[in-house]
């Protein structure tokens, strides 16, 4: 049995479909039952816990095998990241009173990093959750090529896509969250020692400007990739809602200036088998649909 947390989004839901292809047996760990029918549906156990309430996460971890663990997505953090510090300390009172065989925490590209940005939460997370007792793994994937679910309307509407990754014929390590899934279920197939770290890219790294041809040739138009002056940001950024959008902002630098990377280098990271056209046209179908 794997407890799968984070299973209603976008990677707990990749690592689910994963482990019960391979006909595994599962438990959701979801905040309320309407969140768990359609997984309890598909045969799964359903265990109800808020990720910050380590009394409901260590009945939900209790008797299993291995846990994916996924932090949900703050982007926009109180300064000092309490949100994640409060998460991960329930995380880590669970699995050690619950005491599962294995974990596998999504992490990030760039989390061994010192500089301050978003992805300092999962620096924290790694740390952490680092000192448990069982063995954990680390995957730490590069930026998501569903990330582009944004650029799908602008790319449509008007042929023209705001970046703020740049320079926009800078290449970038990205991933498929359906490889993320993939390989996160053979980690939790496995069996090892103490703390590991694994890397993960798609099968070649992507510039803004691919983003755009690849729309261009979906789509059958033109379309580019328009780069977001830097200097624009932090007004922009605050008016669309976020009240502290240095964190983001640093985040971006990291990746535009290259300090945010695999602590192997691109040579030291695995490789994924889903490319970004395959996704693109995924969004887009997901997208067509929605509208029809």
């Amino acid at each position: 049995m794997f407890a799968i947390t984070g299973i209603t989004g976008q990677v707990g839901g990749a690592v689910a479909h994963a482990l019960l292809a391979a006909k595994q047996p599962l438990r959701a760990v979801v905040r309320n039952p309407s969140k768990g029918a359609a997984w309890a549906d598909r045969g799964c156990e359903v265990a109800l816990a808020n990720i910050d309430d380590g009394a409901a996460l260590t009945a939900a971890f209790e008797g299993t095998e291995g846990v994916f663990v996924v932090l949900p997505s703050n982007f926009d953090p109180a300064p000092g990241f309490p949100e994640v510090r409060a998460i991960v300390a329930a995380l880590r009172i669970a699995l050690e009173a619950a005491r599962p065989v294995k974990v596998v925490c999504l992490s990030t590209i760039g989390a061994q990093g010192t500089r301050p940005n978003l992805l300092t939460q999962l620096t924290i997370m790694e740390q952490v959750l680092g000192e448990v007792s069982m063995p954990i793994v680390f995957l730490r994937p590069a930026w998501f090529m569903e990330n582009a679910a944004w650029d799908v309307a602008p790319a449509r509407e008007n042929g023209v896509i705001p970046s703020f990754l740049q320079p926009l014929d800078k290449p970038v390590p990205m991933v498929a969250t359906v490889d993320i899934g993939r390989v996160a279920g053979e980690l939790l197939a496995q069996t090892w020692t103490g703390r590991r770290i694994v890397e993960l890219e798609g099968p070649s790294r992507v510039t803004p400007d691919d983003i755009g041809a690849a729309f261009s040739r979906i789509l059958g138009r033109k379309v580019r990739m328009d780069a977001v002056p830097r200097e624009t940001w932090s007004t922009l950024f605050t008016s669309q809602g976020m009240a502290n959008p240095n964190p983001r902002i640093q985040m971006l630098d990291g990746f535009n200036e290259g300090w945010i990377e695999f602590e192997d280098g691109e040579a030291g990271s695995v490789k994924g088998d889903v490319g970004l056209e395959a996704v693109l046209k995924d969004l887009i179908a997901k997208q067509s649909g929605s509208q029809s």
